[in-house]
């Protein structure tokens, strides 16, 4: 059957099992907004508030369901306004396809109104782009792009389609969804030199990073740590990956993460790696760090191994495919002494915990732990909100933690807790922070036209808390334009004047009753609550410092 390019963008979608896509329409995709009119019925479309939201919305979604997420956008601004978005999804290797439109093609060179090359703005933020510049490839670019984005290391593709060919007419025959690309393992040579690694160790650690939750390798991971005796950490990306409250787990490790989980890994003779790319945030002082470890390194992309550490094996392969490989290998052990030590950092991070009252960051989170299903998607900005929420949420399923790590992106989190509650059905929760909530709040209408059940707890303490904590510990408190008092902005007033229903609390007990009543409400609910501006996030290392430099107090 003949279609217009327009359609055949519309009808790939639907044939790959597209069921929903985030966009906002304009004069170089007016046609394919008239094909997601046509076909409706098949494929839901959201119009968010702006383009970035789409962009973090198709994210989220991919984030919390696997699947590929789509946004969609105009030329010139629209185009551009995506860009902070597939560049978070690129540097956390997330699933994503961007659909543009563009001038047609006898305009392009001439400076033709919101003409832009975005293929060439995206190139080192993409896993590809493709600029589609006849009718007879468009089908089969889209399912290209797809192919790509969910093979290997995932990550966003743009695929950039002029006005002429969404206009053209051509033949369309349907296809099946892509398949990507078969999964390997490493190297048998490598992964024999892995186990006697491993089988020589007396002080492993497990040590799991984002790639493995595409890997879906979680029951391989709690069979390694038991046969070997170690105990589990994560990276921020790898948190959900492993439960918990699993007794092997041990928790985020890092500049803010949990001290005994860092002070392992630290104190380690052998990590095991598992989809972890080893950022400054992980490591601290790379000279420094873990000095008498081996690192056994894992990774389905090759250019991460010996990247930032000396990888002795590095083993370029599936993490679940090369476990299963690995595992046969290994020798039955028990380490009591690492055992004991584990123990011991365990204890120390008790003796430093937060036991204060009232309304401190820990006892926020240990509230809201209460109303968490084990299938409650949990979002976050970027800020101390976003550690506080990785060290102190409870996780039994992997995909519920959605957080930008790699970027950093605060205003990621209204788009994504959109995208992650229409991915998976679930009533979602942001956790949020005035400053970063203040970016991209226009997504509230988005919340409220699609009546999203959604509760955002809003952390809020009238500074720009992280950038704060650090000029009070290392610049001697100079509040350089970190102070939002000056602004006055009533955030409830403002949900309202959105239409969403929103409540202020000062006390664990009125966000206690706010919760509940927020978590019974079948649309978005705003919490704004009230903490202090001199809240930290700790434990912290220091700028330069490695894990023995630690902060676990204030006056360390």
């Amino acid at each position: 059957m003949k279609l217009s390019g327009s359609d055949i963008i519309v009808r790939t979608l639907i044939d790959q099992g597209v069921d929903v896509v985030f966009g906002y329409p304009g004069g170089q995709v007016i046609n394919i907004y008239d094909s997601l009119y046509k076909y409706q019925d098949e494929l839901k479309h959201v119009l968010t508030a702006h383009e970035q939201g789409a962009s973090h919305a198709a994210d989220g979604y991919s984030r919390a369901t696997g699947k590929v997420g789509v946004c969609i956008a105009t030329s010139g601004p629209g185009a551009t306004n995506l860009v902070t978005g597939i560049a978070t999804a690129y540097l956390d290797s997330i699933p994503m396809v961007a659909i543009t439109g563009n001038v047609p093609q006898n305009v392009i060179g001439t400076d033709g109104f919101q003409e832009l090359d975005i293929t060439g703005v995206t190139l080192p933020i993409t896993k590809h782009n493709y600029f589609v510049g006849s009718i007879e490839n468009l089908a089969d670019t889209i399912r290209a792009a797809f192919k790509l984005a969910v093979s290997g290391r995932p990550g966003p593709v743009l695929v950039d389609v002029p006005k002429d060919i969404q206009v053209a007419m051509y033949e369309y025959t349907p296809q099946p969804p892509v398949v990507r690309e078969p999964r390997f393992a490493a190297k048998d040579i490598r992964i024999q030199q892995a186990s006697e690694t491993i089988n020589a160790s007396k002080r492993p650690f497990v040590y799991v990073g984002g790639g493995l939750i595409p890997a879906e390798a979680q029951e391989e991971v709690l069979a390694l740590a038991e046969l070997i005796d170690a105990p589990i950490g994560c990276s921020m990306m790898g948190v959900s990956a492993i439960p918990t409250d699993h007794p092997r787990f041990l928790g985020m490790q890092g500049m803010h993460g949990h001290y005994a989980s860092s002070m392992a890994m630290h104190h380690a003779d052998c990590i095991i790696a598992l989809g972890g790319r080893f950022s400054d945030r992980v490591t601290g002082n790379r000279s420094k760090f873990a000095r008498g470890a081996k690192f056994v390194h894992i990774d389905i992309d090759g250019a991460e191994l010996s990247k930032n550490v000396l990888a002795t094996p590095g083993m370029r392969g599936d993490i679940k495919l090369t476990l299963q490989k690995l595992i046969p290998l290994l020798k039955k052990k028990e380490n009591p002494s690492w055992s004991a030590t584990i123990n011991k950092f365990l204890e120390e991070e008790h003796e430093a915990q937060d036991n204060r009252e009232g309304m401190t960051p820990r006892n926020v989170m240990n509230v809201l732990n209460k109303f968490l299903t084990e299938d409650t998607p949990v979002a976050t900005d970027v800020g101390q909100h976003q550690m506080w929420a990785a060290q102190y949420l409870n996780f039994k399923k992997a995909r519920r933690f959605i957080s930008s790590g790699g970027l950093g992106t605060m205003g990621f989190g209204m788009g994504a807790a959109m995208g992650s509650m229409l991915g998976t059905g679930e009533k979602t929760v942001l956790v949020t922070g005035d400053g970063s909530f203040g970016m991209n709040l226009n997504e509230l209408a988005t919340a409220v036209a699609n009546n999203i059940p959604m509760v955002i707890l809003l952390l809020n303490n009238g500074v720009l808390g992280m950038v704060r904590q650090w000029q009070t510990l290392f610049f001697d408190k100079h509040y350089s334009n970190t102070t939002l008092d000056k602004r006055q902005t009533d955030f409830v007033k403002v949900a309202e004047a959105f239409g969403v229903k929103a409540a202020r609390t000062f006390t664990l007990e009125e966000l206690d009753a706010a919760l509940t009543e927020a978590f019974a409400w079948d649309g978005p609910y705003l919490i704004d609550c009230a903490i202090d501006k001199d809240e930290f996030v700790l434990p912290m290392l220091p700028p330069g410092g490695s894990m023995d430099d630690m902060i676990v107090r204030i006056g360390d």
